[in-house]
């Protein structure tokens, strides 16, 4: 086995090692039809420092933009208009995938890299990073997920309006027992205790984040755990899930769904809160991966399907997608604000990858090239039906 990979990692290094003495020229031209020009005076149009650039992305793709960017290789006056031109064009699907974006697939393809072993791989790379620079970017409540703008005009109310509308889409009544798998800090467990009175458990493996979450709860009845999701057990009259479940991974969503249904009543209803993906996949983007959320997998609707299937009914499918386009930029806004206090700690390097982080990110919803869902599950479906909540 071990010789059989190596000989096609050789291969694919190969194919992907093929330089093009035209690049600069392929590269301004894809950039065109995709109304960005290089060196250009609008918006979008990016500054090109080293003509480097050019190879790399031609050999490189998704990832070697990333990572020219944080190496001052171009600069844009608006990096998220720039990677919304990109993918409203479908450019980006003629740039060549690097080996390495090609042998993380391979690997996501014979091995699990979401176990419980590799699931700690993006809480210590990321989730560990530190809690200030999270406090400067989110809202008072810590809230690292989409937003709901529909009647707000804040993050915060914007934050607050989501965790309501979760609520009331659970149907939250006084004394239930509520799990949350993938809690974060905590501001769901104190949102829900303090406005819906129901007892709360939350699940994470970050120890920054529960650190962080059991002194924002203090004196609530609010348990925060730090302990993988397959290891819960127990009885909850709800159960939701918040921006996880993108790094379960395609090989553990069945598993995933198995838990919750374990751990729900009967009569129970469960909120899948996950950002989705048009396509059906085992990774994400190359650079997100390497720099952003390693191991990440953002589910297709035909994935999660798949998942529920003899688990659960499907009660309610809504998509805000758009929405993250928004709470995006306002991160980016709070990041930006807060970015002098910061730089002493995270220095230059991480500047760059962290704004490009928010932008391309935002560019990508903008362009719906991903999608925001909040799917309501019930284990036997609800009598006489569910009341979908906007």
């Amino acid at each position: 086995m071990a010789n059989m990979l190596m000989v096609l990692l050789l291969v694919l290094a190969t194919s992907c090692s093929q330089t093009n003495s035209g690049a600069k020229k392929q590269v301004t031209e894809l950039f065109r039809r995709a109304d960005v020009t290089v060196n250009g005076n609008q918006p979008w149009d990016i500054q090109v420092h080293n003509d480097a650039f050019y190879d790399r992305v031609m050999t490189g793709g998704s990832l070697a933009l990333g990572e020219t960017y944080m190496e001052g290789m171009w600069d844009s006056p608006h990096v998220d208009q720039f990677i919304y031109h990109l993918l409203q064009s479908d450019i980006h699907e003629e740039a060549a995938d690097p080996w390495e974006a090609r042998w993380t697939y391979l690997k996501a393809y014979l091995l699990n890299l979401q176990d419980k072993i590799g699931s700690k791989q993006v809480i210590d790379e990321h989730y560990q990073l530190g809690n200030d620079l999270y406090e400067a970017m989110l809202d008072p409540l810590m809230v690292y997920s989409c937003a709901y703008w529909k009647d707000a005009d804040t993050l915060a109310q914007a934050q607050e309006a989501k965790f309501d509308l979760i609520c009331r889409k659970l149907g939250l009544q006084p004394g239930m027992k509520v799990l949350d798998i993938g809690c974060g800090w905590g501001g769901f467990e104190k949102y829900a205790a303090e406005h819906y009175k129901v007892s709360m458990v939350g699940v994470t493996l970050s120890e920054n984040q529960a650190q962080f979450g059991r002194k924002a709860c203090q004196g609530l009845p609010v348990e925060i755990l730090v302990k993988d999701y397959r290891d819960v057990h127990g009885q909850f009259d709800r159960i939701l899930s918040i921006g996880m479940f993108e790094h379960v991974g395609k090989k553990n969503f069945d598993e995933f769904m198995e838990v919750a249904s374990r751990c729900l009543k009967p009569d129970g209803i469960f909120l899948l809160h996950t950002i989705g993906s048009n396509s059906s996949t085992l990774v994400t983007d190359p650079w997100i991966h390497k720099y952003i959320f390693p191991n990440g997998n953002l589910p297709s609707i035909a994935q999660i399907g798949d998942s529920i299937e003899n688990i659960f009914v499907m009660e309610d499918w809504h998509n805000f997608g758009a929405y993250y386009d928004r709470t995006l930029m306002a991160w980016y806004d709070n990041f930006e604000k807060a970015w002098p206090e910061l730089k002493s700690k995270y220095g230059e390097r991480f500047y760059r990858m962290w704004k490009y982080y928010l932008l391309s990110c935002a560019g990508s919803f903008r362009a719906r090239e991903i999608q925001l869902w909040q799917i309501v599950l019930s284990k036997d479906g609800v009598e006489k039906g569910y009341t979908s909540i906007r």
